[in-house]
């Protein structure tokens, strides 16, 4: 790093530019600073790149995020805590469930009642977290294969991405921003017709995941782009606390569904795919593999939602459980008509119930807790601290990208300015997740 660039401080809006570029002027070299970003389509989001060149080769990154901030956190300690699970799942906005599902087992630890989680209810959150797994690397594989010009990889994860966000809506009522897993459990069982459109997705996943690598892995064009590029050692992974598929491509099988399982993981077959090339090929490998590891959990899952059929999706504590059983009516509405008229015209008690749990929501035991799940790119973490009342005291994420993004200057320096568009995309970060 140059001595100008390293006591350089650069303002997220991007309002020093023209200050960088007349004392890149001063120095009289053959220098080059570039502003890539923040609203550059390959920037997967907006994040701003400041790049110091020596003709194509970078000589110098610096990473600008912040752009979309929204305050999740600090937003998540003012509501209660089930209502926190809407403000987390709009961190990742393509992985959502993934932060819905760390933030309630970090909840139910606190609460001491992760082991009162049923196992129709952790089933259910073992599929829909895998078909988000799918949905996700379809995002990160398709639009890092645009960035290359491989505009036929984009349109098919694209259009079987729009398979699981159906999916998603039949389940949830939502294609995104959910808030569908709830502290003890999710908020819906399965429709009437939930098994044969989990069915029909794992089909449809088996015929057509095989074409995102029957276009890329034996071209020759996609090959050398990718291979050799943004290189990322173990070393260099564990220095800079780096996971997921960049930790893996260096020969590590780090997955904490494996080295650390939760909501039943131990009890699914599945391999951690891994590779030795330490670059975004070996990533992008990774991600088609992981792909069709979680359509073999789903297999799996499956066989355990058959065998729970009539267990409930929620634990049986009525101060902690959604008080209704929510189902589209014909009116449209969330809640079921039988509750409805139970707390409309049967139970006084039971309105009054319905009416604290959902305006007051419950009492968390004082402490703290930190909690991780294997997200779609590495440790997804969630710490929360409790004061003992009904909401949390602090909230915060360990968000994946944020933790990779980092990685960008030790892969880039010393590469080509054409390659850092790849190394981008192959750490696949989501701004809303790396801002919140």
């Amino acid at each position: 790093m140059s001595e100008n660039i390293a006591a350089k401080e650069y303002l997220a809006q991007g309002g020093d530019w023209q200050q960088i570029v007349s004392e890149a002027a001063e120095r009289g070299d053959e220098t080059v600073v570039i502003n890539f970003g923040p609203t550059h389509p390959s920037t997967h989001g907006v994040m701003r790149l400041v790049i110091e060149l020596d003709g194509e080769t970078v000589k110098d990154m610096r990473v600008g995020i912040g752009f979309l901030h929204t305050g999740i956190e600090k937003s998540m300690e003012y509501r209660t805590w089930t209502q926190g699970v809407a403000y987390a799942t709009r961190a990742n906005y393509v992985a959502n469930f993934f932060n819905e599902l760390v933030y309630c087992l970090a909840v139910e630890k606190l609460l001491g009642i992760t082991d009162e989680v049923t196992e129709r209810a952790n089933a259910l959150r073992v599929m829909i977290t895998e078909v988000n797994r799918i949905s996700s690397h379809l995002v990160a594989v398709g639009t890092g294969s645009m960035e290359l010009g491989a505009t036929s990889v984009t349109e098919v994860g694209l259009r079987e991405r729009e398979i699981c966000l159906e999916f998603n809506q039949a389940v949830t009522g939502l294609r995104m921003n959910n808030a569908w897993i709830r502290p003890g459990g999710t908020a819906t069982d399965l429709p009437d017709n939930g098994m044969d459109l989990l069915r029909d997705l794992i089909a449809r996943m088996e015929d057509n995941l095989h074409e995102l690598s029957e276009f890329t892995l034996q071209n020759p064009i996609f090959k050398s782009r990718m291979k050799g590029i943004a290189r990322m050692e173990l070393a260099q992974c564990m220095a800079l606390g780096i996971t997921g598929p960049t930790l893996r491509a260096t020969g590590l099988p780090w997955d904490l569904r494996k080295t650390n399982p939760y909501i039943g993981y131990e009890d699914y077959e599945f391999d951690v795919p891994t590779a030795d090339t330490a670059d975004c090929y070996g990533r992008f490998v990774i991600r088609l593999e992981e792909m069709n590891q979680s359509v073999r959990i789903l297999k799996q899952v499956v066989k355990k939602l058959e065998d729970t059929q009539g267990q409930r999706h929620m634990v049986d504590d009525p101060h902690i459980a959604w008080p209704a059983e929510l189902a589209i009516g014909p009116d449209g509405q969330g809640n079921s008509h039988e509750h409805i008229k139970h707390i409309m015209g049967e139970s006084m008690e039971a309105l009054i119930h319905h009416f604290k749990v959902i305006t007051e929501g419950f009492k968390v035991p004082a402490g703290e807790v930190y909690q991780s799940i294997e997200g779609v790119a590495g440790e997804l973490g969630c710490h929360l601290v409790s004061d003992g009342g009904v909401r949390p005291y602090r909230a915060h994420i360990r968000d994946t990208g944020f933790i990779n993004v980092q990685s960008l200057p030790a892969m880039c320096e010393g590469g080509m300015l054409s390659d850092v568009v790849p190394a981008l995309a192959s750490i696949d970060p989501v701004m809303g997740g790396v801002d919140r």
